[in-house]
This record gives structure tokens, C-alpha cells and sequence, in this order.
């Protein structure tokens, strides 16, 4: 049987996404939504130099939605409501899910990012969006590099 969102679950929502307009938090979500599209283990290289603006904002960005995830996971927030409303987190899984075990591996660290994909798997329709999210990043993608090549 489904929970019932609470007013609370609606509020922690609303918090959620004022913390995401933060501007900091804007230029990073900017940065990883259209600049970063891994297409190997090799394109998180640019991630890995630690104190660079790519690295600062791979970690605002991944960090956030795995803190956002925990709330579903430790049964603070109603899953469904945060889906409805946090469907970039999808997108990032999206961009990186295919990644996580050998990041997981390099980084020795078997938790990384594990918030979000117990959310992804426990949440009917959650993985549907994310196969379909792929797609329209492939899409993305794929017309950034023609815009680039002219």
C-alpha cells in the first residue's frame, strides 16, 4: 500500500528546492546538466582534480541528490512526492548510473551514491524514467557536438 504525503513531506520539498536556486548550486546543476556527458569512466577524469570547478560542482551536484535521496530512503519523505518533484535527480543517475560500480571501486567507497539508486530501485516507474532520460541525454549530447563542429 502507498503512503500518503504529509504537509511536511510538501514542506522538506519546497526546501529542498529553494536550496537548488542557491547560486552556487545553480552554476554547478548548469555545469553538470549541459557540459558534463559521460560517455566512459575515462570523461570523470575531469572531475578528479580536486579544488577545480569541475570537481566543486560534480560534488555539490552528486552530493545534494544523494542527501535528498537519504530523506526517501530513511523514510522522511514520501518517494513517490519526491519523484514527482525531483525528477532531476533521475537525470542525474541517468547521466551516471552506468558508472557507479567502477566509481564505486576507484573511489573505495561501496555507499557512493547508494541514496539515490535504492530510491531508483524502490520506486515503481523510477528505473522506466531513467532508460527514457538516457535517451533524451544521448539526444542532448549528440546535438551539443553538432552545434560545436558547426
Amino acid at each position: 500500500m502507498a503512503s500518503q504525503a504529509t504537509y511536511d513531506d510538501a514542506n522538506l520539498i519546497l526546501k529542498l528546492y529553494e536550496l537548488r536556486r542557491e547560486e552556487k548550486m545553480r552554476a554547478a546543476r548548469d555545469w553538470f546538466g549541459g557540459e558534463f556527458f559521460p560517455q566512459s569512466l575515462e570523461d570523470f577524469n575531469v572531475v578528479r582534480k580536486p579544488g577545480s570547478k569541475e570537481n566543486v560542482y560534480f560534488r555539490m551536484v552528486t552530493s545534494y541528490w544523494d542527501m535528498a535521496a537519504s530523506f526517501v530512503t530513511s523514510g522522511v519523505l514520501d518517494a513517490d512526492l519526491f519523484l514527482q518533484s525531483g525528477g532531476e535527480m533521475l537525470f542525474i543517475w541517468a547521466k551516471m548510473g552506468d558508472f557507479v560500480e567502477e566509481l564505486r571501486q576507484n573511489l573505495g567507497s561501496a555507499q557512493y551514491l547508494a541514496n539515490i539508486q535504492k530510491v531508483i530501485d524502490m520506486v515503481p516507474g523510477a528505473a522506466d524514467r531513467v532508460t527514457s532520460t538516457k535517451k533524451m541525454i544521448e539526444r542532448m549530447r549528440q546535438d551539443m557536438a553538432k552545434s560545436a563542429n558547426g
